[in-house]
């Protein structure tokens, strides 16, 4: 990276001084700051975790730097860390805890990209100061010296984050041709910490949206996440679709700015997603964000775009925008590398979002209540918090009648629930039971025989022995099954 013209930075604040210095107030950081400084070595906490102290807000994380290369720090780490690992020592870090407390210190750093690459090409610095402009960006580029108590903040961080804006140490241009992912990363710091974007940044991020491609998926998930999780996700999202990163990470979203809601009540599909996310995380009520939530709220309508159908009158309609919509999401975050688990929660949650809107006023039976509960399974209470979401008309006598209607769905579950185990529905006869009636080994014929008993379940309801071994042996024998001999008729 060419060197930036780097202003002078203001001088340190008490108040600035205070907080910090809380970050080495820990017997870790002294002991760590005493040890390299023995040896001759320079220390530094930096990064976040400088920040955050600045912002008023310590955090867990301490991440350190130092002029040591990495064989040093691990032969100043041996017989003081409890345990050390040097899995990321490839890039000059080496990991360590100590009394439960986890560090991670790296060697001053100077990486470089060939432009082609989606790793940087690893080497090692001399300086703090050229540690710290080729940071991502000014309010990360602050380090503070646990030896000497000093802050260093050669790019004016503490007045960036002041302003709250985001800009970086070097040229944007400069900045984002290291590491394109710098680029997905302002948008996540704009979610997390409710930052504006300098217009510099905005206009490299619009013009160098397609280096975005360089990057690997894993990467790309990781930041995704975190923006999604923050406390802004819409101002992040936001920033992904307006600048063109999306185009390339997550396309179906732009796509949906084209799209016209069939109620009119939104500019288009798109916004009413961004309204159905914001809505979702209000709904919220874990001490843990709720990645699959907001991930299912941004992605429910993405089927919408490939269904759209114009009707006559002038109407638009999207039928079974569900069905598709859940196929793109799987397709989406598999692509993406979510985990199994994710990528089947959120497409299950996209298929199911506009089951509820087939109960009318009440109309279904308990036995369509059943399946509604059955088909969410463990992700009911998410369903529920994703239909309400999605909810979004300024029509407040329509957006009241349709509460009501899914407090009036709610109860119902309820007090079906309180009379049935609906959590844990089976047959009323298990698959041993079904094998001793009809005479059957394992096989495909007790599966089937067990899968009527559980649709007869939902469809009635709890049936008692007796009802459940006639049942059954009436479908034995119009399949042609005939039950052993001395079996109740």
């Amino acid at each position: 990276m060419s060197g930036p013209n780097v202003p002078t930075a203001p001088s340190p604040t008490g108040q600035d001084n205070a907080v910090v210095e809380q970050l080495s107030a820990s017997p870790v950081v002294e002991e760590l700051a005493a040890r390299f400084d023995a040896a001759g070595h320079r220390l530094y906490l930096v990064g976040g975790s400088v920040r955050d102290a600045v912002l008023g807000r310590l955090s867990g994380d301490l991440d350190f730097t130092t002029d040591a290369r990495p064989d040093r720090i691990t032969a100043l780490l041996k017989g003081w860390a409890d345990a050390t690992w040097d899995t990321g020592i490839a890039f000059g870090t080496v990991g360590a805890t100590k009394r439960g407390q986890t560090v991670e210190i790296t060697t001053f750093r100077a990486d470089a990209y060939d432009g082609v690459s989606r790793n940087p090409e690893v080497t090692f610095g001399d300086t703090i100061e050229g540690d710290l402009v080729r940071r991502d960006f000014t309010v990360n580029a602050m380090a503070y010296d646990v030896v000497d108590r000093v802050l260093i903040d050669p790019t004016d961080g503490r007045g960036a984050l002041r302003d709250r804006v985001l800009d970086t140490p070097a040229t944007p241009q400069e900045s984002f041709s290291d590491d394109p992912l710098r680029m997905l990363r302002a948008a996540r710091f704009v979610s997390q910490l409710g930052f504006r974007l300098a217009p510099r940044v905005r206009e490299a991020m619009t013009a160098m949206s397609a280096e975005l491609g360089r990057i690997t998926a894993e990467r790309v998930q990781a930041e995704l996440s975190k923006l999604l999780t923050g406390d802004h996700p819409r101002a992040g999202v936001e920033v992904v679709v307006d600048t063109g990163l999306a185009d390339v990470v997550l396309p179906e979203l732009p796509a949906m700015r084209l799209e016209i809601d069939e109620h009119h009540q939104h500019k288009d599909v798109y916004h009413h997603s961004l309204v159905v996310l914001e809505q979702a995380v209000d709904l919220e009520d874990g001490p843990e964000p709720d990645l699959v939530l907001r991930l299912a709220a941004l992605l429910h309508d993405v089927g919408k775009p490939d269904t759209r159908r114009f009707e006559e009158g002038g109407g638009v309609s999207f039928h079974h925008h569900e069905v598709v919509g859940a196929k793109m999401a799987r397709k989406r975050l598999r692509a993406l590398k979510y985990s199994k688990e994710i990528t089947e929660d959120v497409t299950q949650l996209v298929y199911l979002h506009l089951r509820f809107h087939g109960y009318g006023t009440g109309e279904w039976t308990d036995s369509a209540v059943r399946r509604y509960v059955t088909d969410a399974g463990p992700l009911l209470s998410r369903l529920h918090k994703l239909v309400r979401a999605d909810c979004t008309t300024r029509n407040k006598r329509k957006a009241n009648a349709l509460q009501r209607t899914y407090d009036d769905l709610e109860r119902r579950i309820e007090r079906i629930a309180a009379e049935e185990d609906l959590k844990r529905v089976r047959p009323d006869l298990d698959g041993n039971e079904i094998m001793r009636l009809l005479g059957l080994p394992p096989g495909p014929l007790v599966g089937r025989a067990w899968k009527f008993l559980k649709e007869l379940r939902l469809d009635r309801g709890p049936l008692d022995h007796d009802e459940a071994v006639a049942e059954l042996l009436a479908w034995a024998r119009a399949e042609g099954v005939e039950p052993p001999t001395g079996c109740p008729e």
